[in-house]
C-alpha cells in the first residue's frame, strides 16, 4: 500500500507522453531502411543507444553510425524526423494532474532519453499547449544530462541525496518493470503502470490528487 508520499518521481515515454515504437520503424522503413527491426536490435546489443542516451556521443556521432551500420547515406535530417515518429501526444489530463499535485508534492521527471527526443518533445508541447515540460517539475533529470540511465540503482540513490528525498516518502511512476526494481532496491515506493494503465485512469481518478 502506498502511504506518506512527499515526493513523486515520473517517468517520460508512456506515462506522461504516448509513443508508438512501431512508427519509428515504419518511417526508417520508408527511407529505405528495409530491415531496420533487425538493425536497430544489433545496434541495441552494442553500446550506440546507451552512449547516445548517457550523452557519452553526440548526435552528430550517432547519424554517422547508424549510417554505417545500415549502409544509407540518409541525411541528419531524414534519421531526426523517422527516430521521432515514436513521439506522439501529451494527453491534457496527464498536465492537469501535474499542475494538480505541484503545490502538494514535490514533483522530479526521471527519463531515460537523448537530445533528439528532448528537442522533439519539447516543441510537441509547445505546440500543442504552449509550455515546456520542465515548467511542471521541480527537479528535472535527464539520462543524456546526467550521464546515466535506469534501470541503474545510482540513478534514484542521486535523486535522493540531490533532492534531499527520504525514500519512504518518495514515489516512482514508471512503466518499465526493471526500472521499478531498481527504485524499490534503495527503498522508494513504487507504481508500476502495465499494459493500458494510465495515470488519469488508474492512480490520480478524476478530481482527486492525493496518493
Amino acid at each position: 500500500m502506498i502511504t506518506g508520499i512527499k515526493h513523486i518521481l515520473f517517468d517520460l515515454g508512456g506515462v506522461l507522453i504516448n509513443l508508438d515504437y512501431n512508427r519509428t520503424e515504419q518511417a526508417f522503413v520508408n527511407l529505405g531502411i528495409k530491415n531496420f527491426g533487425n538493425i536497430f536490435s544489433q545496434l541495441k546489443q552494442t553500446t550506440l543507444f546507451d552512449d547516445l542516451e548517457t550523452g557519452k556521443i553526440p548526435t552528430s556521432t550517432f547519424f554517422e553510425e547508424l549510417r554505417k551500420f545500415s549502409g544509407t547515406q540518409l541525411s541528419d535530417d531524414q534519421i531526426t524526423f523517422a527516430w521521432n515518429e515514436m513521439l506522439l501526444d501529451f494527453p491534457i489530463r496527464r498536465l492537469e494532474i501535474l499542475q494538480q499535485l505541484r503545490p502538494h508534492y514535490d514533483l522530479v521527471l526521471i527519463s531515460n532519453t537523448n537530445e533528439i527526443h528532448e528537442i522533439a518533445f519539447n516543441r510537441i508541447l509547445q505546440q500543442a499547449h504552449g509550455v515546456s515540460l520542465a515548467s511542471f517539475f521541480d527537479r528535472y533529470y535527464l539520462s543524456h544530462k546526467i550521464g546515466m540511465r535506469k534501470p541503474d540503482p545510482a540513478v534514484f540513490q542521486r535523486i535522493l541525496n540531490e533532492c534531499g528525498f527520504e525514500a519512504q516518502h518518495t514515489l516512482f511512476i514508471d512503466d518499465n518493470a526493471h526500472n521499478i526494481v531498481a527504485a524499490q532496491s534503495v527503498g522508494i515506493q513504487s507504481i508500476h503502470l502495465t499494459n493500458s494503465m494510465t495515470i488519469e485512469n488508474d492512480i490520480f481518478k478524476p478530481h482527486s490528487v492525493s496518493i
